[in-house]
């Protein structure tokens, strides 16, 4: 098991930007694929970005496509969740996940991050 923490989040007027990151505190990092997942109001949480435990391969939903952007950084053991233009869509809990594959279900969670748009 994987000890991990997000943290970056906070209140962006739209058209904003914010960077949020993930630290793994514990366990090997660098062989599972980084996932981030949102939670906005009253909706159900999504798989927004995952990247492969090289780097390699990313992958994003369809709405932050062109906007968001995933890293990560495996010597320092931090992943991290770049987004720019950010809408009132955006607006969401922000969870990092460890898993074994890009859309594998996790395995570890954080424990989430708020994210509020708004002017």
């Amino acid at each position: 098991q994987v000890h991990i923490v997000e943290s970056g989040g906070g209140l962006v007027q739209p058209g904003g930007s914010l960077t949020l990151s993930c630290a793994a505190l514990s366990g090997n990092f660098g062989i599972y694929s980084l996932q981030w997942y949102r939670q906005p109001p009253g909706k159900e949480r999504e798989l927004v970005a995952a990247i492969s435990p090289a780097g390699q391969r990313t992958t994003y939903v369809d709405s932050v496509k062109g906007r968001f952007t995933i890293s990560r950084q495996n010597t320092r053991n931090l992943g991290f969740l770049r987004m720019t233009s950010l809408n009132d869509e955006d607006t969401a809990v922000y969870y990092c996940a460890l898993a074994r594959g890009l859309g594998a279900e996790p395995t570890d969670w954080g424990q989430g991050t708020q994210v509020t748009i708004s002017s």
